[in-house]
């Protein structure tokens, strides 16, 4: 079995992390905050005070982690992952951070031997702890073969998108979407709460009709019952329709649809939901029209 080093314990990365040693795998782990550590440690994890000790003497380095900022002191900081890159590592980001950082990552690994993918996630924390992530990949297409293993341990699909850095930008084009989506059915069931009808009812609507999706089947009921128990936070969506917005502005892509969601999620980060799921939007929404999703008065 293959030695994976494991940095970012975080919403995702704690039970991805978990699923691997489940697997049986030899598991090296690093976290910026050492206490998220412990359960896994407890399952026989082996714990590390540094980035640099983690990727070292591994197969795979598997990082997932919040921002570019963070990506930067984790890979090119004092101790970090670069200076463990030796012939044959592979590295997997699977965090979502900008393009253009993923490339200058790639470069770096490559020139120094090892070989680089960057494989953001979707499916939100439910599908990281069943193992049903899908994967979106960028890179040589005979890595992600070599590493098959891992990407079934961890999830049910892998969507090879191209070159490094296609992964990550795969992941900022459906982030948008799932942001938009996230609005308007924030937005819908407001109208429907302001026009009196049960949301349960209108719920089974969206579900049986062409307004249906995937984002309508994870978050409705959360909207429903006011249970914004973070599966992904506002805080991380806004960060991530952030960096689609600046790589638009980049590319010459118009995008009014994703700054109008971008606008929301401000809004709703202003009002302190950051740290909330990001079906919290919906709070907006209540605010707005004075009463909740069921009807109550505010």
């Amino acid at each position: 079995m293959k030695k994976i080093g494991f940095i970012g314990l975080g919403t995702m990365g704690l039970p991805m992390a978990a699923n691997l040693l489940k697997a049986g795998y030899t598991l090296t782990v690093y976290n910026r905050t050492a206490s998220k550590a412990e359960s896994l440690v407890q399952q026989g994890a082996h714990q590390v005070h540094t980035p640099r000790e983690a990727a070292t003497g591994q197969d795979m380095v598997i990082t997932i982690i919040s921002d570019d900022a963070s990506i930067v002191d984790v890979y090119e900081g004092e101790n970090g992952i670069l200076q463990a890159v030796q012939h044959g590592l592979t590295v997997m980001d699977c965090s979502t951070i900008s393009p253009s950082l993923v490339k200058q990552l790639a470069t770096s690994i490559t020139d120094k031997g090892g070989q680089f993918l960057d494989a953001p996630v979707t499916g939100s924390e439910p599908a990281a702890i069943d193992g049903t992530l899908v994967f979106m990949v960028g890179g040589d297409t005979h890595v992600i073969n070599a590493h098959q293993d891992v990407f079934e341990t961890l999830g049910r699909k892998v969507i090879p998108m191209g070159a490094n850095g296609s992964g990550a930008t795969a992941k900022l084009a459906h982030n948008t979407i799932v942001g938009i989506h996230t609005v308007a059915l924030a937005e819908a069931f407001a109208v429907a709460a302001k026009g009196g009808i049960d949301p349960s009812a209108f719920y089974e609507l969206v579900r049986m009709g062409a307004a249906g999706s995937r984002t309508a089947e994870l978050k409705g009921q959360k909207i429903i019952d006011g249970d914004y128990t973070n599966q992904f936070s506002l805080a991380l969506m806004l960060k991530d329709l952030k960096l689609a917005s600046v790589l638009n502005d980049n590319n010459g892509v118009p995008s009014p649809m994703l700054n109008l969601a971008k606008s929301m999620f401000q809004i709703g980060q202003t009002k302190g939901y950051g740290d909330d799921d990001l079906s919290v939007i919906a709070k907006c929404y209540e605010e707005w029209i004075g009463q909740t999703i069921n009807g109550k008065e505010l």
